[in-house]
């Protein structure tokens, strides 16, 4: 039997070497620019925001008025009251920080002390105002540790934190510092152990470990260049998330290839013909599934957030080349090692496939028995486990809740709340028309919520631009906290209402406030079109409408289960306060693309043996033949996922968590209970409209699995 197309291609005596060759020079080349990626990223607060709304468009009138600047603001707390020797320091760390001139940091421009009250102070803020001057947030970290060392650290009952946007910037900088090398090296590890319980080969790992890295470094090369060259837009969150993304997606695909590999070797004594086969019948499962994940993500550009909309083409053009790689790289270079790759337990040609006589086999007859019963059994418990999202709270997390610990300008943050306003550090910006500048005024001071004296002009501003005037405003609630987005919502209704002042409202709080109904939006617009995506893949592949709905259905079921779960996890056992608002929609986006793959591999399988066999023994015959290999997939991509918990901010840990354990519902749940019992009680009417609906053979009991199920 001979194969056509990709398979032929990739697998020739010859053709293999040539496949070879190209991918090492795709990695020599590629080497050098992947590892430029993390400096080619924008962290920058446009990165993240949504592009039209208003503090966005505050950002970039504010640079008329000043250059771009994050303030960094040093506390001094006594709970007795400073002291005078206190009050000499800080007067002597403030002539320090105005000698500063690196990192962004011009010391003229630093302002303070303020002390929490006229007499008796028990707390003072000195603020240092860091200018990013378009060099981008690499350089936080930088202004703020020249800070700590100009100030000092407490002692002897004085506290001294560096918190504020700057601090907490800085130590949002130092969680994603090194997050591509920790990613990577958690990923492979997992990887490696995975690949060990699978295939207890310690030669045959290596394979697609150097295939899946290849791919990484070409993945990565690629988003550079276009990073630089061609204006998409890369951040920390989409490198990260990345690096997970192909190493699971990648292994996935090899996972799958290599069992129909091996199936194909106890057949075919030429190991070029038995991977042509190999190909170029799981060769359709790969491809759709690739394409259903990049599909997927690209259905992110949709999306209002920035750094949304850009992670979309960023885990498209991942998976695109994970796929590329595992078509053609991992085959090639599994042929020219040969069969002894597989050593220990090498396939032989002739000898027996034990595919038919495992866990799934049984496990396949068991469900056909009573297969309703089962199905209905199973959905309801899911349905029972999804009641945990009334424990969700997805909308969004304050600083003090988005790390794992308790990082200093945290700490800071809650010190300065005590003496002074919550808001202090972290003011909105609000620009107006200067002939209405003052009317603007006295509505943002009159507003509940805002600190009445605490309208200024910042350090270092210009006092008006292009007819335009920007002050500041402290709030009383917290930045970060759901009443202070109420106060900026108050603060827009008032400014608006001021005739011909063209007046915005931006800063921090205005942003956080933006980000949540950028990312209301997208939940509502993107979520629908990743289904119909999926939905449209599913019925050209099986060519069928019944079996797509009952797939989709199925995942939308595990994705619900899974965030219940998670939620319930999240409150009570590590006790996370809530989260983030775009989790529902990043969750959704990586179980359904991803979550998909595993009913994909596993339906093509039933529709090709029911096409011979008919579709209930093929049912079981698709079960026994892929369970093994989607289980190790699931647990390889589950634990690929669960290394962003390694990373200590709140919103990695979740997403991590919550995919890792929807993928695993998907693998041991919904793919091998759930789907299969439904197909089976279905029948032949799950290809419908497709003339397979209409088979003789699928109204027979499910045959005894044989030796081979690919029908050799």
């Amino acid at each position: 039997m001979t194969s056509r197309g990709i398979g032929h291609l990739v697998c020739g005596r010859r053709s293999k070497w040539l496949v070879l060759a190209l991918w090492l020079v795709v990695l020599v080349v590629s080497a050098p620019f992947a590892h430029r990626l993390t400096a080619a990223q924008d962290n920058d607060a446009a990165s993240w925001l949504p592009g039209s709304a208003e503090s966005t468009r505050v950002l970039a009138l504010s640079e008329g008025f000043r250059p771009e600047q994050v303030p960094a603001v040093v506390v001094y707390a006594r709970e007795s009251g400073l002291t005078q020797e206190d009050r000499a320091r800080i007067e002597q760390d403030v002539r320090q920080l105005g000698q500063l001139r690196d990192h962004g940091i011009i010391g003229a421009q630093t302002s303070g002390p303020v002390y929490d009250r006229p007499s008796g102070p028990r707390a003072a803020q000195v603020y240092v105002p860091i200018t990013m001057d378009g060099s981008g947030w690499e350089r936080i970290g930088p202004a703020v540790d020249a800070v700590r060392d100009a100030v000092g650290g407490g002692g002897d009952g004085l506290a001294v934190h560096i918190t504020g946007p700057g601090g907490t910037s800085a130590d949002f900088a130092a969680a994603f510092r090194g997050i591509d090398s920790t990613l990577l090296f958690s990923a492979m590890v997992v990887v490696v152990v995975m690949l060990l319980i699978t295939y207890r080969s310690p030669t045959l790992l290596l394979v697609p470990l150097l295939a899946v890295v290849c791919a990484l470094f070409s993945a990565e090369a690629l988003i550079y260049l276009l990073a630089e060259h061609g204006g998409l837009t890369v951040n920390g969150q989409s490198a990260g998330i990345l690096t997970v993304l192909v190493f699971g997606a990648g292994t996935d695909y090899a996972l799958l290839l290599v069992a129909r590999y091996r199936e194909e070797l106890h057949h075919h004594e030429d190991r070029h013909e038995a991977m042509a086969l190999a190909l170029h019948r799981a060769g359709p499962a790969v491809l759709a599934s690739g394409a259903t994940v990049v599909l997927g993500m690209l259905m992110l550009l949709a999306a209002e957030m920035n750094s949304t909309s850009g992670l979309g083409p960023v885990a498209a053009i991942g998976v695109t080349v994970a796929v590329l790689a595992m078509m053609s790289l991992f085959p090639a270079l599994l042929v020219i090692v040969g069969r002894w790759i597989f050593w220990p337990v090498i396939p032989r040609f002739g000898a027996a496939d034990p595919a038919g006589r495992g866990v799934w086999a049984r496990t396949g007859r068991r469900i056909a028995r009573r297969p309703r019963v089962i199905w209905a059994g199973t959905a309801a418990v899911l349905a029972l486990c999804s009641l945990g999202l009334l424990q969700l709270r997805a909308d969004g997390l304050g600083n003090a809740d988005a790390f794992t610990g308790s990082p200093d300008s945290i700490v800071g943050q809650e010190v300065s709340a005590r003496y002074f306003p919550a808001g202090s550090g972290d003011p909105l910006v609000i620009v107006s028309n200067r002939a209405q500048a003052e009317r603007v005024g006295r509505v943002v001071a009159a507003t509940p919520g805002v600190v009445p004296e605490s309208l200024r002009l910042p350090p270092g501003t210009k006092p008006s631009f292009e007819g335009k005037v920007l002050f500041e405003a402290t709030l009383t609630a917290p930045a970060d906290s759901h009443a202070a987005k109420q106060t900026v919502q108050r603060v827009r209704e008032a400014v608006h209402a001021v005739p011909d002042a063209d007046a915005a409202v931006g800063g921090g709080t205005a942003a956080l406030l933006d980000m949540d109904e950028a990312i209301t939006h997208d939940n509502r617009l993107v979520i629908p079109l990743v289904l119909v995506v999926v939905v449209l893949i599913l019925c050209v592949l099986l060519r069928a409408l019944i079996a797509p709905l009952l797939l989709i259905g199925t995942v939308i079921l595990s994705f619900a289960a899974a965030l219940g779960i998670s939620a319930l996890a999240f409150r009570y056992v590590f006790g996370f306060a809530g989260e983030p608002t775009e989790f529902p929609l990043f969750v959704f986006v990586f179980l359904v693309a991803l979550g998909i793959d595993y009913n994909i591999f596993l339906t093509t399988r039933i529709r090709e043996e029911a096409a011979r066999r008919g579709t209930r023994t093929g049912v079981v015959t698709g079960l026994s033949a892929t369970g093994a290999v989607i289980t190790s997939a699931g647990l390889v991509l589950a634990g690929t996922f669960a290394v962003l918990g390694a990373l200590p901010m709140v919103v990695f840990a979740e997403i991590g968590f919550a995919v890792a354990l929807g993928v695993l519902l998907d693998t041991f749940v919904v793919r091998s209970v759930l789907v299969t019992a439904l197909f089976l009680d279905v029948g032949p009417r799950v290809w419908w409209p497709h003339r397979l609906a209409r088979e003789d053979g699928g109204t027979k009991a499910p045959e005894p699995v044989g030796v081979s199920p690919s029908g050799e």
